[in-house]
């Protein structure tokens, strides 16, 4: 079963090949928006790479709008605050929204994953799973990550929320352990 809205590929053709054939469709209407690479609403949206985010759609967003940075888990790594930072100091970014989800596959994985790729090929990756058994605490430690961070200068609006992948909607997650999520229905980046 195909959730894409276009066909599978023809016999032999790749999924890299139907994607190059759509972009050449795509680039044969397209018109250049006159945009530089500022978002026009100054946030950077960091977001798990779960294909079913669909973050532009489900934020009520534009072409233009953000910067998103998407990573296994959504989780703020050292490349996360890499991104970020040059999204604010040199693209004038100054709100950061996280968005973790429901179900995601973080959540049943281990650091053991890493020792099993050294098994595997006789390397240990040099990077950190961030796997997670509850999504809420990881939404906590990732606006830790970007509020105590010294590269970044706008740490003032950083917001977390965990997104349900089977209603749509954002529900909002409070810094502070003991509190209660707050907003169940946002959904617009826009601060």
């Amino acid at each position: 079963m195909t959730t894409s809205a276009h066909p599978s590929p023809g016999a032999g053709a790749s999924v890299t090949e139907r994607l190059v054939e759509a972009n050449a469709r795509y680039a044969a209407a397209f018109a250049d928006p006159g945009m530089d690479a500022r978002p026009v609403l100054r946030v950077a949206v960091v977001a798990c790479m779960d294909a079913r985010l669909d973050l532009h759609a489900a934020l009520g967003l534009e072409l233009g709008d953000c910067h998103t940075i998407r990573n296994a888990g959504g989780v703020v790594t050292d490349d996360v605050i890499r991104s970020l930072t040059i999204s604010q100091r040199a693209l004038g970014t100054r709100a950061v929204m996280l968005v973790h989800h429901t179900g995601c596959g973080l959540e049943s994985l281990t650091e053991d994953f890493r020792h099993e790729l050294e098994d595997e090929v006789g390397q240990r990756p040099a990077w950190a799973v961030e796997a997670f058994r509850d999504v809420e605490q990881d939404v906590r430690q990732s606006m830790r990550r970007v509020r105590t961070s010294p590269f970044l200068p706008h740490t003032d609006d950083v917001r977390g929320f965990v997104f349900d992948v089977t209603t749509g909607l954002l529900r909002e997650i409070d810094p502070v352990e003991n509190g209660s999520g707050s907003d169940t229905s946002t959904s617009s980046a826009a601060a």
